[in-house]
């Protein structure tokens, strides 16, 4: 096993545990939440700022301002006058490139496939869903009425895509930013799961073919 693969979501499409589930079959390691705490640790950030801004672009002078006096820790001088935010990005990128040198993983969400752009065996994914599928999954998991449900959707998507297209040079969930696009409402997450498996086996037999 040799690839690194990057999932990019929309919200209540069951991406994160797509992406655990794929990488558990794949015998790999996952990322998603665990990012953020390695982020912090070895960024010297606050967990809590990386957490409050994670996938969520803030670009609110007084915001990063005030907020700034609570990312403790911060020694490198390329840190210094920079916006919040844009040190809560750069302590994600680093920590995504240090995971991807470490060897096969899955990665989900953050830019991570903008991140490791210039890396090579990489399949960058996408999962996303049927409007109405998702919101009745929100609904269920979250407890939450199908108005609720649905705002929750479309505000998340809106953060995960503004901090996307904020940062990257492509733009989020768009096909041609991506190897492979799936509808996890077709075949539900396990179906889902074999297929982006089989798609993954197949992309490592043309890597030992060249």
């Amino acid at each position: 096993m040799q690839t690194i693969i990057t999932v990019g979501r929309q919200f209540g499409t069951g991406g994160h545990e797509i992406g655990q589930k794929l990488a558990e079959k794949l015998s790999i390691n996952c990322y998603d939440k665990e990012l953020i705490k390695r982020a912090a640790k070895e960024s010297g950030l606050c967990p809590e700022i990386l957490e409050h801004n994670d996938e969520r672009p803030t670009n609110s002078f007084l915001y990063n301002l005030v907020m700034d006096t609570y990312s403790f820790g911060i020694t490198n001088s390329n840190y210094v006058d920079m916006p919040l935010s844009h040190k809560v990005f750069l302590a994600q990128f680093d920590t995504i490139k240090k995971i991807a040198e470490e060897g096969p993983c899955v990665i989900v969400g953050r830019c991570a496939d903008y991140a490791l752009a210039d890396y090579e065996n990489v399949l960058n994914l996408f999962i996303y869903g049927d409007l109405q599928k998702r919101i009745e999954r929100v609904m269920t998991k979250y407890d939450v009425s199908e108005k609720d449900a649905k705002d929750m959707i479309l505000k998340k998507d809106k953060q995960r895509a503004s901090y996307y297209n904020y940062y990257s040079t492509k733009k989020w969930g768009k096909a041609e930013t991506y190897d492979l696009c799936v509808d996890s409402t077709v075949l539900g997450r396990d179906g889902t799961v074999e297929l982006l498996y089989q798609f993954v086996m197949d992309y490592e037999k043309t890597l030992k073919n060249d």
